[in-house]
């Protein structure tokens, strides 16, 4: 009985640390390495969408990405 516990818990904790480990790598693969912002402008918020990503600047400006190629595509100001 022992045996059989301790077999169950090692495949739980195998299971958890396999779904964590593919989450986070799935993740990271989203976020960009870098984004080229325009000349002054700081980021404050990112987030994305499909095929897309967006970043807030200090400027009150949503910069909107493609996320294939990393251009800019559309800016939006922030009233």
């Amino acid at each position: 009985m022992t045996i059989v516990f301790i077999v169950g818990f090692a495949i739980i904790v195998a299971i958890v640390y396999l779904q964590y480990a593919k989450s986070r790598s799935s993740f990271e693969s989203i976020i960009p390495d870098s984004v080229a912002l325009p000349e002054g402008s700081e980021a404050r918020a990112f987030t994305r969408g499909d095929g897309w990503f967006a970043v807030v600047t200090q400027r009150n400006e949503i910069l909107i990405f493609d996320s294939g190629t990393g251009r800019l595509t559309q800016t939006v100001e922030i009233r």
